[in-house]
C-alpha cells in the first residue's frame, strides 16, 4: 500500500497500517521542531507563531495524532474524568441522576466513568481504588446500605480527589453531601395522609442504619403524632423489593390498614406486587403514597400519589459543588433539594 503524501510539509506520512500510533516525539521529528514547541503549538501557546501553530495542527490532523491521556494523567496527577459510584444502575433515581450528570460533565469537557458497587462495601472499596489509580478528578458516590466505616473516603483527599456524597450519604458531618430534603419529603407525605383522614397507617422504610431512613422515619412519625396522637401507625423496614413484598404479604394477611406509605421506589414496587397478588383495589381497599423519583408511580393505575425526589435536580447541584471542589473550595457542606407533592389517584 502506498504511503500518504503530506503537501503542507516536506515529509511523507506512512499509512496507519505501516506504523504505530503517532506520538508527540514523532511529530516533532517530522517538523524538525522540539517536542516542547510542538506541544505548545497544539495548545495555542501565544509564544509560538501563528504559522508554526497552523503547520503543527495540520500535520497532527493528517497523522491522526491523539494525546496520550495516560501520560498526561501521570504528569499532572489528574485527568479530565469524573467517576460516579452507585449501588446499582437498575434504579430510576440513579438513572435520572447519571443522565443529568453526564450532560453537565460533557459541557465542561470532562468524561464520566460509571461504577456499580452492587451494594457491597468490598466492591465499593475496589471501585475507590480504581478511581485513585485512574487519577480521576473527582468522585460522586451513593454509599451502600452496609457501609459503616468511611475513613477510606477521607483518604482520597490525600490524593487531591474530592468526593461528593449524594442520596445515600454517611452520617458524618465532615464531608460534602447533596441530598433530597428528606425531612420535607416525609413531612409532606405525613400531612397528605392526615388531609385524607387516614387513621390506620402502615409505613415501610429502608435500611434503618442509613441516615436517609432515620431522617424520613423521624419526620414522618413526628408529623403524624403531632397532628393526631390517636393515629395507629405500624412501622416496618425492608432493604429490597423482595423484603418489602414479604412485609406486606405478612402484614396484610392479618390486618388491612387504611393506607401504606412507601419510603422509596424500590419499596413501592414490592408493596404494589403484594397488593396486586392479594387482588386488592387501590384506593378502594387500600391507599398508597410514596416518596419517588416519579417514573415508577406512573406504571400503575390509578397513578400512585407521590412526593417527588428528583435525581435530575440533585445531579445539577452535585456537579456545581464538584466544580467548586476542583477549583479549591473544599469546605464541608450539606445541600438539600426541595420536594413536592404530585397527586395521583391512589389515596
Amino acid at each position: 500500500m502506498k504511503s500518504k503524501k503530506c503537501t503542507t510539509f516536506n515529509c511523507r506520512l506512512p499509512t496507519a497500517n505501516s506504523m504505530p500510533d503517532i506520538t508527540l516525539k514523532k511529530l516533532a521529528e517530522m517538523l524538525n521542531l522540539s517536542i516542547s514547541t510542538v506541544s505548545r503549538a497544539l495548545k495555542d501557546h501565544p509564544d509560538i507563531s501563528k504559522e508554526t501553530r497552523q503547520k503543527v495542527k495540520e500535520l497532527a490532523a493528517v497523522a491522526e495524532y491523539e494525546p496520550n491521556t495516560y501520560a498526561i494523567n501521570l504528569r499532572t496527577n489528574q485527568s479530565k474524568e469524573l467517576a460516579v459510584i452507585i449501588p446499582t444502575i437498575a434504579n430510576d433515581f440513579y438513572q435520572s441522576f447519571i443522565s443529568s450528570l453526564e450532560e453537565e460533565v460533557r459541557l465542561y469537557g470532562y468524561s464520566l466513568m460509571m461504577l456499580q458497587s452492587g451494594d457491597d462495601p468490598l466492591i465499593e472499596q475496589q471501585n475507590l481504588k480504581r478511581c485513585r489509580q485512574g487519577r480521576v478528578s473527582g468522585i460522586f458516590i451513593s454509599i451502600t446500605t452496609k457501609t459503616t466505616d468511611i475513613s477510606s473516603f477521607f483518604k482520597q483527599g490525600d490524593h487531591h480527589i474530592p468526593i461528593v456524597f449524594f442520596d445515600k450519604v454517611p452520617a458524618a458531618e465532615s464531608c460534602i453531601k447533596i441530598c433530597v430534603d428528606d425531612v420535607m419529603a416525609a413531612t409532606i407525605a405525613a400531612k397528605t395522609l392526615i388531609a385524607k383522614n387516614k387513621q390506620n397507617i402502615l409505613a415501610v422504610f429502608g435500611n434503618e442504619e442509613l441516615s436517609i431512613t432515620k431522617k424520613r422515619l423521624s419526620a414522618f412519625t413526628e408529623t403524624l403524632r403531632a397532628a393526631n396522637p390517636e393515629v395507629r401507625l405500624a412501622i416496618h423496614h425492608a432493604g429490597s423489593i423482595n423484603e418489602s413484598f414479604e412485609v406486606i404479604m405478612n402484614k396484610l394477611a392479618r390486618q388491612l390498614p387504611d393506607a401504606i406509605f412507601c419510603m422509596s421506589d424500590e419499596i413501592l414496587i414490592g408493596v404494589m406486587k403484594a397488593v396486586q397478588t392479594l387482588q386488592l383495589h387501590v384506593p378502594g381497599d387500600i391507599g398508597i403514597i410514596a416518596i419517588s423519583e416519579g417514573q415508577v408511580p406512573t406504571f400503575y393505575y390509578p397513578q400512585i400519589t407521590y412526593i417527588e425526589t428528583s435525581g435530575f435536580k440533585l445531579a445539577k447541584s452535585a456537579f456545581v459543588k464538584m466544580m467548586a471542589c476542583i477549583a479549591g473550595n473544599t469546605g464541608t457542606q450539606e445541600m438539600k433539594i426541595n420536594s413536592a407533592l404530585v397527586e395521583g389517584g391512589s389515596l
